[in-house]
């Protein structure tokens, strides 16, 4: 996606992978300072980690304790949280729901739900359900927006407008979950909007189910490009041409499933 983009932009930039043993967040972090990276990405199991190392945490990354982008502000650095705007920004814009004045469920309770959680409730709903197979996690994304959010159970997926899965469960690369769908497809009706954070495969089998039942269906490439997009624009400057690197990521995942 980024290369796409930098291409796109004409920025004589490179997007690379740089394999980092646990615990060697901080040091990434100084490799960046000394070799002068335009950017950085950060994964699990550095998200955390790596707030200490800079000069700067924005309210979302505070918040979620948690960054996956860092990027120069002046001679500093400042960690960020863009995966949160990146969900929001592939409801409003990809798929044409404002979430303000819905109801949610989020299913999950690590950092990808954390940040829909928070991003939800900045974004106006209703109310958030919280579904996990843990209380005490779940009790911490519900802790993000304590005026609106609360821990339930799938019995709640029915009612809610918005349906997000933040789980692993149906990941290609999960063998005894390939197959499997968060939710039981008699709880999805039409009147929903159905999201899958999971991207490999595309057509997840919660997806399938949406479409099944004529819920309105949406992928987890969108909130890949758009958290990216994002991270670019802080990179760089400029906007990101969001339709290139989403051409860019479809490819790479069907070239890989």
């Amino acid at each position: 996606m980024h290369n796409a983009a930098f291409a796109e932009l004409g920025l004589d930039w490179v997007y690379l992978a740089f394999p980092v043993p646990t615990g060697a967040g901080a040091d990434a972090v100084a490799a960046m300072r000394t070799l002068r990276l335009g950017g950085l990405s950060v994964t699990m199991p550095h998200k955390a980690e790596v707030l200490a190392a800079v000069d700067r945490v924005d309210t979302t990354a505070t918040e979620l304790g948690a960054a996956n982008c860092l990027a120069w502000s002046g001679d500093g650095l400042t960690a960020h949280n863009t995966d949160g705007r990146g969900f929001i920004d592939s409801l409003r814009l990809d798929a044409g729901v404002d979430p303000a004045g819905r109801t949610a469920v989020v299913l999950g309770a690590g950092g990808a739900a954390r940040a829909v959680v928070f991003a939800l409730a900045g974004a106006g709903v209703e109310s958030v359900v919280v579904v996990n197979r843990t209380d005490d996690r779940a009790e911490r994304a519900v802790a993000l927006a304590p005026a609106i959010a609360r821990v339930g159970g799938l019995d709640d997926v029915a009612a809610a407008d918005i349906v997000v899965n933040a789980t692993p469960v149906g990941m290609g690369a999960r063998g005894d979950d390939s197959g499997a769908s968060p939710v039981p497809p008699h709880s999805l009706h039409a009147a929903q909007t159905v999201v899958d954070l999971v991207y490999t495969p595309v057509h997840t089998p919660l997806l399938q189910a949406a479409v099944a039942c004529g819920a309105q269906a949406v992928d987890g490439i969108g909130m890949l490009v758009h958290q990216a997009g994002h991270a670019l624009t802080l990179w760089t400057g400029q906007p990101a041409p969001l339709d290139v690197m989403g051409d860019a990521a479809r490819e790479a995942i069907s070239s890989t499933g």
